[in-house]
């Protein structure tokens, strides 16, 4: 497969990635919505950061700038909030519900997720191929690689983040909200909506359209997942 040309024009760098999620896990109270999405997401970040300087993938310069136009679009949504702006659609649910006691922390950090994957990262990966000037299709191994981590991580977080033994009960409300999304199916969406920005980048109209009723759909799912639940 062909990669993308070595133009490593991103704004900001891992590092600097790392270091505003750092400062915000130490500045945010751990029950904060925001913080508990925070904190998985700096793990991910973390992971993809050593795979990258172990060589992890095959392209590092496209995996750095797909890793670093993902991660802006998370922080862009932080600064919004903190200045009182609206973030995109797809983010305001975690916002709005960040600090609602009936909201668990598991719910917290699928809607972050459900946020960043499923409305983030299509519009990251065509940030990308603008700055590396290339094809979604050259992208498309950092882009399984990158999702492989977010699995193997969200298997993680539903072991560390589930209450108890009570969530096998099926009359749980958790287990149907559980049940309701799934990462795989947010991937693969994910993917053809990268692939359909991108054909439509020289419609401005229609792809602004399309972006809009993208993140109108993705803040409504993230709703559903934030639903408050009794004790």
């Amino acid at each position: 497969m062909a990669h993308c040309e070595q133009v490593p024009t991103a704004v900001l760098t891992v590092d600097t990635v790392l270091s505003r999620m750092r400062a915000l896990d130490t500045a945010l109270p751990a029950r904060d919505g925001v913080a508990v999405f925070n904190r998985v997401y700096l793990a991910v970040t973390e992971t993809v950061a050593l795979h990258i300087e172990g060589g992890r993938f095959a392209d590092a310069s496209a995996a750095t700038a797909l890793d670093v136009r993902f991660a802006e679009r998370y922080l862009a949504a932080v600064d919004a909030a903190e200045e009182d702006r609206r973030p995109p659609a797809c983010w305001r649910p975690l916002f709005q519900f960040r600090r609602h006691p009936g909201v668990r922390p598991l719910q917290f950090a699928l809607a972050g997720i459900n946020a960043h994957i499923g409305h983030d990262l299509a519009l990251a990966v065509v940030d990308t191929c603008r700055t590396l000037g290339c094809e979604p299709v050259e992208l498309e191994d950092e882009f399984d690689r990158v999702g492989d981590l977010l699995v193997s991580l969200e298997e993680r977080i539903r072991d560390e983040l589930m209450p108890g033994p009570d969530l096998l009960q099926i009359a749980d409300p958790l287990t149907h909200l559980l049940g309701s999304w799934s990462l795989d199916r947010a991937r693969e969406a994910t993917w053809a909506a990268a692939r359909a920005l991108w054909a439509l980048r020289r419609l401005p109209d229609i792809a602004g359209e399309f972006t809009e009723r993208l993140d109108a759909a993705v803040g409504f799912a993230g709703r559903m997942l934030l639903t408050p639940l009794p004790d």
